[in-house]
């Protein structure tokens, strides 16, 4: 393993500003212990800035990317105090460190913390980016504040689902359960799984060994799962990351149920909830109704290879068919 990649193991045990999904260990269990790397910048002995990336060969390509399941990668920079000229002059030079310490490449391309809203640098280097949405809970603190936040719609299916159909929300199932629900949920879209069920069983145990994740599954007085919702979290914040619901119980009202159980058990870890965002209209639809704040975040990405860069060309034509 790499000096740079144990220098940024130790970064990730001291440093608690650095996302959940930059962390070392989170990296071990989705991209895999040693298929990962990272730029680093130093400076007086401590290291400015970080940017991990996964590196992938496919037909003969290098793509540099980030793992399944995780929401953002891309660029870390340590707080500094001044003035915001002379902070945004540093910014410049470690982000131009970082670009200069990437292999080379065919394709990159990364999602970014929502808290990293400087690209510029990346653009001078020839980068793209596309701007994409999260939604986020900023104050966990308050639950009738939550309460009232949410839209009516959420509020009568908790009611409903809780209250007329006797739905109870369970915490002490399995991934496995999780991933029955999850399955549906794809099948439903006639669409196959995005990662292997070894692969999150691998990610699973990594969480509960940090005690970082919770799983919430809504079951009926006949025990019929219903929809269930997996989080995970740091000091940070809480992230919803998988869900899923039998198709023939769509309109029970779980998911919202579920849902909200897991931002309510949040407050109890963590300062934030992050829904993870979405481009799909009726999934953001449902994420804003739960009172959550619409916040930015960048998708940076770059093509060297001239193949490549044809091909994405030829398929943006025929979608736009």
């Amino acid at each position: 393993m790499s000096s740079t990649v144990d220098k940024y193991r130790t970064l990730c045990s001291l440093e608690p500003s650095i996302p959940l999904f930059s962390q070392a260990w989170w990296l071990d269990a989705t991209a895999g212990e040693g298929a990962w790397d990272v730029a680093l910048v130093e400076k007086g002995g401590a290291i400015v800035a970080a940017m991990p990336y996964v590196p992938r060969k496919r037909y003969g390509f290098t793509f540099l990317g980030q793992p399944a399941l995780t929401q953002t990668l891309g660029p870390w920079l340590r707080e500094t105090d001044g003035k915001s000229s002379t902070k945004l002059a540093q910014h410049k030079d470690w982000l131009q460190a970082l670009i200069d310490q990437l292999p080379p490449f065919a394709h990159f391309t990364q999602n970014w913390h929502w808290r990293m809203g400087n690209w510029l640098p990346f653009y001078w280097a020839g980068f793209q980016q596309t701007t994409r949405y999260t939604y986020i809970l900023q104050e966990l603190s308050d639950e009738e504040e939550l309460w009232q936040g949410l839209q009516e719609n959420i509020r009568r299916e908790i009611k409903k689902a809780g209250n007329r159909l006797q739905l109870r929300v369970r915490d002490d199932l399995t991934v496995d359960d999780l991933l029955v629900l999850n399955r549906m949920t794809f099948a439903r879209q006639d669409m196959a799984l995005p990662y292997t069920e070894a692969f999150v069983h691998k990610l699973d145990q990594a969480c509960v060994a940090r005690q970082a994740r919770k799983i919430f599954i809504a079951e009926d007085e006949q025990g019929r799962r219903h929809a269930g919702v997996y989080i995970v979290w740091d000091g940070n914040s809480a992230y919803y990351l998988m869900g899923g619901g039998d198709p023939e119980l769509r309109n029970s009202g779980a998911t919202s149920l579920c849902m909200w159980e897991a931002i309510k058990f949040a407050a109890t870890v963590t300062k934030r909830f992050d829904f993870e965002g979405s481009m799909i209209e009726p999934v953001e639809k449902f994420f804003r109704a739960f009172g959550a704040q619409q916040t930015p975040y960048f998708t940076v990405s770059k093509t060297t290879s001239f193949i490549l860069k044809a091909a994405l060309f030829a398929r943006s034509l025929k979608e736009a068919k």
